[in-house]
């Protein structure tokens, strides 16, 4: 597997160092650029496929498959249909829209910063982000296709003949649309909202008094438990209370465990506050509704996960946790 690098801050070195230095980055253009991707101070290494290494090319041919109706039966829909970049890759909607209006069964989640996933969909289910792709293709509710006959759509396509076989050496087919669309979605990497410019770029001014104190109480209630990290996520598949009985039963559906019935996948917190409506199927509209169902400690519910338990928050406390999520919206990740 290949790595992607986090940069790091260089100390000083001598003069002939630096010319070596530079020479080798010229040669080589270290993993950042080999791989096109600008990877944010604070962020780690992510890991993309051997098979599947990015290219400029793949990116740019990827980049047009996403935002490409031809994918869907009837030519209405595309990828960014559902995930639109003016909502960080959502949709807005309780529940996404398929073609024909159809109603998916689930919330559209958000791609930010999908490169760092290790298992996708609500439920996390599905192991890879090639794997992935396919599966809207095939759902009746969404594009209701097969990816051999949005392949062969595609052939006749001198453009995207072109591209395909300046990105792989192959006309159209499945593995060329379903690498290409995941090498682009690698490529949508939200790491420069305010929250990040005061904890890595190391900008004090960053974040305002109530947001700071919103920070203290994230902590101090152990939300970091489930939401940890960078990204505001530790990829648990986990029952959070919504419901004493649900009809969706999450990831019960592949393992057919009922321990795993109502089982969700934890999202990421960044730019959560435009990807309203939340939850596994959009069912609370608001920040302060999702603070809430946690104050509460959710629903009683036999698998609902031991840590939530309820908290205690004043309103003053409540509002100062939701300036403190705000304050994890990248603008320049929303404006693509």
């Amino acid at each position: 597997m290949e790595k992607i690098k986090s940069p790091k801050n260089i100390p000083l070195l001598s003069k002939t160092l630096l010319i070596s230095l530079a020479l080798f980055i010229a040669l080589t253009s270290l993993n950042l650029k080999v791989n096109l991707i600008e990877i944010p101070f604070g962020f780690p290494e992510f890991i993309v496929p051997k098979d599947n290494p990015l290219t400029e090319a793949k990116i740019e041919l990827g980049k047009k498959l996403f935002f490409e109706k031809l994918l869907s039966r009837d030519s209405s829909i595309s990828c960014a249909s559902c995930h639109n970049p003016k909502y960080a890759f959502t949709d807005g909607l309780v529940k996404a829209k398929g073609i024909k209006d159809r109603e998916v069964t689930r919330n559209t989640p958000t791609l930010t910063n999908i490169a760092y996933n290790t298992s996708f969909l609500r439920d996390g289910v599905n192991p890879s982000l090639e794997a992935q792709v396919i599966v809207p293709i095939h759902e009746k509710n969404e594009f209701d296709f097969h990816i051999l006959l949005a392949a062969e759509r595609l052939k006749k396509k001198k453009e995207y003949v072109d591209l395909s076989l300046a990105a792989f050496g192959e006309v159209p087919n499945p593995k060329v649309i379903s690498n290409a669309i995941a090498s682009y979605e690698r490529t949508l990497i939200s790491g420069n909202s305010r929250y990040d410019q005061f904890t890595f770029q190391k900008d004090s001014t960053a974040l305002s008094n109530n947001e700071l104190r919103g920070m203290h109480l994230f902590n101090k209630h152990n939300c970091v438990s489930c939401h940890s990290g960078f990204n505001f996520s530790n990829g648990e598949v986990v029952n959070n209370g919504l419901y004493k009985d649900y009809t969706d039963i999450g990831k019960m559906r592949v393992t057919l465990d009922p321990k795993d019935k109502g089982s969700f996948k934890v999202p990421t917190l960044r730019n959560v506050a435009i990807t309203a409506p939340y939850m596994h199927d959009g069912s609370i509209k608001s920040l302060e509704a999702v603070i809430d169902h946690y104050i509460r400690g959710g629903y009683d519910n036999p698998n609902k996960d031991k840590r939530i338990n309820g908290i205690k928050l004043s309103e003053n406390d409540k509002q100062d946790l939701v300036a403190f999520l705000k304050c994890l919206t990248d603008s320049s990740f929303i404006v693509r």
